[in-house]
């Protein structure tokens, strides 16, 4: 059901997006903006270097406000090898405006797989840090934008130069270090267990005070995006097992989207089709004015275009960033 309403949800914006001008028309009010999604890409190599460089090429036609990537910038069977992470990093740099980046399980917590290389994950993370993160208060792309780093406002966690967040226009982006593969919990991994507990409790701390910030700014929407798909679907009854590696991630994600009383959009990755649905809690059911965006991946070298409208009731809209060339999967 959500993959027939994503496509049809393809269709009509692609639709309307063809449809012949009858008149100028104004969309949104003075405040209005838009930016770009994107995640899980690229993987089938080398022919998808290709393909995220058209994908490049057509984001930075439009010129967004910025982009988001929500991360996986190489697929879990590939060598997690400082080389392809210096590739991803390196074509993430040709983007002429913006780019904010959250770190995917692929770049390094499913880099201890034979088929990635097997490297230790957490050293694989702390050449992530250094690589992507040298700059702190910096976004990546051309012309980066000023962000703030839970590193740098929250001392006890100093390590977490991936947590970031700004402001435009009224809306605050925050992002989590929230990856696939169970957000790292449980990982056959001895050493896994003490990373996952710290991140885990840094993350919180990170929702609980950006949701608090956005509500001191009076902030109009908040987006919060992250790698993982939560799939809180595939448990009994829609609830979700407090073994769970993403359980703490929702309840914080519960409470703060309640006390904030705005509409909060969730960006994510990690099954690489085009769909828009409630979050559900960790309990199995919808929060209230939270709904959740899953990026193009994979074999769909596409993005999303997301249209922030702060004045407006609901805020975001959504368009498919189709490159043809690019084609639509096997």
């Amino acid at each position: 059901m959500r993959l027939l309403l994503a496509v049809s949800t393809a269709m009509l914006a692609i639709a309307t997006s063809i449809a012949p001008a009858q008149a100028a028309e104004r969309i949104g009010g003075d405040n209005a903006f838009s930016f770009v999604a994107l995640g899980d890409m690229p993987y089938n190599l080398p022919e998808d270097y290709t393909k995220f460089d058209r994908l490049i090429a057509a984001v930075n036609a439009l010129k967004p406000a910025f982009t988001l990537h929500v991360g996986d910038i190489k697929s879990g069977g590939l060598p997690c090898s400082d080389e392809v992470l210096k590739k991803s990093y390196d074509q993430i740099q040709t983007f002429e405006g913006a780019l904010v980046y959250t770190i995917g399980d692929n770049e390094w917590l499913d880099c201890h797989r034979k088929a990635a290389g097997g490297y230790n994950p957490r050293e694989r993370l702390a050449k992530l840090r250094e690589m992507f993160f040298a700059a702190p208060a910096k976004s990546l792309g051309k012309m980066p934008l000023d962000v703030e780093s839970q590193a740098l406002l929250m001392p006890e966690f100093s390590t977490y130069v991936e947590n970031t967040r700004f402001a435009k226009n009224g809306v605050m982006f925050f992002t989590a270090h929230v990856p696939g593969s169970n957000n790292g919990f449980e990982a056959q991994d001895p050493d896994a267990a003490p990373e996952f507990f710290a991140r885990d409790k840094a993350n919180v701390a990170w929702i609980n005070a950006s949701f608090a910030k956005a509500s001191a700014d009076n902030a109009k929407a908040v987006v919060m995006f992250v790698q993982a798909e939560f799939d809180e679907s595939r448990f009994p009854n829609g609830a979700m097992p407090r073994q769970s590696g993403f359980t703490n991630t929702l309840d914080a994600i519960e409470a703060g989207a309640k006390s904030f009383g705005k509409p909060v959009l969730l960006i994510h990755g990690d099954e690489h089709y085009f769909s828009i649905a409630p979050l559900r809690n960790s309990k199995g059911k919808p929060i209230p004015g939270v709904n959740k965006l899953m990026v193009y991946g994979d074999t769909l070298v596409h993005a999303v275009r997301v249209l922030v409208d702060p004045d407006s009731s609901n805020v975001f809209g959504f368009v498919p960033l189709i490159v043809p060339e690019n084609g639509m999967g096997k």
